[in-house]
């Protein structure tokens, strides 16, 4: 089976849901120039999913979520649940986010709780996983990569790893212009596969997006894309602007 190119824009805490319904059809509209073989997913706040879900019904856009609860429901205020974000029409489901893990208190255990949740529901997760500068000049690189991904897919099935998505993102890269050459995205993202490949087999491992999710733009991402183990993009600021986001869609052919 070949891996799927898998482009995801990440909003963030961006637009407004006019602004967001907006953008969403700007990517729809250009969403023709971009290869078949590539997947494209836009993840809005949460407010905006089901404005957003509007626009791409019934087009090549995918609609994601940027986070979710590990629960079913309950006392969990300012949180929103698996079955809700299917209710609203969503695919995908970013999960582990760097800005997650340094701002709201997410950990290897909390991350694994949400994979499996949002496989339980049918969505598809992207699991985020990446160094920190310190950690990158310690040496500790693939340490910490490893570390992320057993503790992600821990009481994974095979079955079910097939179906998610693995985003790589230095988190010294991440909105601050900076980005991994391409030799240290591919080393690390071969890592990756390589520690997957441990846990489940080469079979299943072959067959996993691993995403680059560092400060991709439309004029690095051809060089990127075209390594063996680059299948895509988490992407950020980029994003926000329809004619860059589908440009790195562009840089997949």
């Amino acid at each position: 089976m070949t891996r799927r190119i898998v482009i995801a824009g990440n909003w963030k805490m961006n637009k407004t849901v006019p602004e967001s319904v907006e953008l969403a059809k700007a990517v729809v509209a250009k969403s023709a120039e971009a290869p078949a073989s590539v997947d494209l997913v836009v993840c809005p706040t949460f407010v905006a999913l089901t404005e957003v879900a509007k626009v791409v019904a019934g087009t090549r856009v995918a609609l994601g979520a940027q986070d979710l609860h590990w629960e079913e429901s309950g006392a969990f205020t300012g949180k929103i649940s698996a079955a809700m974000l299917v209710s609203a029409g969503v695919k995908y489901v970013i999960i582990g986010h760097s800005e997650q893990r340094q701002f709201f208190g997410e950990t290897d255990e909390t991350v694994n709780k949400k994979v499996k949740q949002a496989l339980k529901h049918g969505l598809l997760p992207i699991v985020c996983v990446g160094e920190l500068l310190a950690e990158r000049e310690a040496g500790k690189t693939d340490a910490v990569n490893e570390r992320q991904l057993k503790g992600a897919y821990a009481g994974v099935s095979a079955e079910d790893a097939a179906k998610t998505v693995v985003a790589y993102e230095p988190v010294w890269a991440i909105g601050t212009g900076k980005v991994a050459t391409v030799e240290q995205a591919q080393e690390s993202q071969a890592f990756i596969r390589k520690v997957l490949t441990g846990l489940y087999g080469a079979k299943v491992a072959e067959i996993i997006p691993i995403q680059y999710g560092g400060s991709m733009k439309p004029d690095n991402a051809k060089g990127l894309l075209a390594e063996k183990d680059i299948d895509g993009g988490l992407i950020g600021g980029a994003a926000l602007k329809a004619d860059d986001f589908i440009g790195i869609a562009k840089g997949a052919s």
